[in-house]
């Protein structure tokens, strides 16, 4: 027999011993775990940093009006739609990385076409068509390591996934800071381009590595040949996706009302201010590894519901606390929301669809995309309606809806085991 293709999955045998290796080392000698960690960190290197300067574009470069602007992100309401698609069309080929790197070329020419565009409607037509495929290519790495992972069992490989997501949570640390000081220096033109240069490039750390066809055992229900998951067996998966796009609404409320309300009403130098938006991602990557940990004590979704709790309490440490202690406790424990959700979620949601893990992670990764909009909105009204700080209760209501429907998922999940 033939060795196998270098970045193929082999087969492990019942009775070969499996070695516990640290998380770290395990990524770092895989070529396909290296590879995948560089691939997001650029990725979410240039989506973050082009994230917030998207609407001065269209304001400043294009003309728009600043409601204009902000209906761009309705756009991202495709990224789900394209996700399914990518992720059907991974399942019934297994051809992981070859749609990722699909998928990361129309992303870089979704980028270039936004930084070349003389038309507002050029932009929104753009990034709904050919930004949401571009989108899908960090869910088909994820479906490439599970593939991985499952043709090699490890203790640790649990852990490496979270040392991937921490590498795409880096990349939202560092690029809304790169994309600020490049658009400063330059333009909005060339931020985009730089966009698109990240976009692309992440390609290059997967070098030439392919997935091995999809092999269908006779009880999946995807694989060459078949029609897919039906929706009855997509149903625990869409319903954890949906619970999850109510913990992540509050992220753009956060994010859109809490500068505002930090600088506006409570005037608070710009330095605290800083450091209190600040705080989330450094404690988010600290506690992701832990997360990994405690979840195998008390189990995945048992955290996940801890972890919404979090993010209640957060929200209401931003609505009723007028100090920067508050806001400061607020965002330690949005940190640890994030802590859970990044390092769990995709975990939970291949497990919730173990026959098409492509389609799981598509969904589950796109769902943020949706979560936006739905966030966005609501601010939207939440501050025209109640004003600030009282916004922010609406993301508290959202996230007790997730804490009860997680609560609920899990004692189903008891019972039925």
């Amino acid at each position: 027999m033939a060795p196998p293709e270098q970045g193929e999955a082999t087969e492990t045998t019942l009775d070969e011993p499996v070695v516990r290796t640290s998380p770290l080392r395990l990524t770092l000698v895989s070529p396909l775990y290296r590879g995948a960690t560089i691939s997001v960190f650029l990725s979410a290197l240039g989506f973050s940093a082009a994230a917030p300067q998207i609407a001065s574009f269209l304001v400043n470069d294009l003309g728009a009006s600043l409601s204009a602007a902000g209906l761009f992100y309705l756009t991202n309401l495709t990224a789900p739609v394209a996700g399914y698609l990518v992720g059907r069309r991974s399942d019934r080929t297994g051809r992981r990385l070859g749609l990722f790197r699909v998928c990361a070329v129309l992303g870089a020419a979704g980028w270039l076409g936004i930084a070349y565009s003389t038309q507002l409607w050029m932009p929104f037509l753009i990034s709904a068509v050919i930004g949401a495929f571009g989108g899908a290519a960090t869910s088909q790495l994820f479906a490439a390591i599970h593939d991985e992972q499952k043709a090699r069992p490890n203790p640790s490989n649990d852990a490496v996934v979270a040392v991937v997501r921490m590498a795409l949570t880096g990349g939202w640390v560092l690029g809304p800071v790169a994309g600020s000081v490049l658009a400063a220096h330059t333009s909005a033109h060339t931020l985009l381009l730089a966009t698109a240069v990240c976009t692309l490039a992440q390609i290059l750390p997967m070098g030439s590595f392919r997935t091995p066809p999809a092999v269908t055992p006779a009880h999946q229900t995807t694989g060459p040949g078949t029609r897919g998951p039906s929706l009855r067996d997509m149903r625990p998966l869409l319903t954890f996706t949906a619970l999850y796009v109510l913990v992540y609404a509050g992220e753009p409320i956060k994010y859109a009302y809490l500068p505002i309300y930090m600088n506006s009403q409570l005037e608070l130098p710009a330095e605290l201010s800083g450091a209190i938006i600040g705080i989330q991602p450094l404690v988010e990557i600290i506690l992701m590894p832990l997360a990994v940990l405690v979840a195998r004590r008390i189990g995945m979704t048992q955290l996940m519901v801890i972890g919404a709790g979090f993010g209640v309490a957060a929200n209401v440490c931003f609505a009723t606390t007028a100090t920067a202690a508050g806001l400061f406790a607020g965002q330690v424990l949005m940190g640890g929301v994030w802590g859970v959700f990044a390092a769990l979620g995709i975990l939970v949601a291949q497990r919730l669809l173990p026959t098409a893990v492509a389609t799981a992670s598509a969904i589950f990764l796109s769902s943020t995309a949706l979560a936006s909009a739905l966030g966005g909105a609501a601010g939207g009204l939440g501050a025209a309606t109640v004003g600030l700080p009282q916004v922010f209760l609406i993301p508290a209501a959202l996230g007790l809806l997730a804490v009860i429907g997680l609560t609920v998922m899990t004692r189903t999940a008891s019972t039925q085991h």
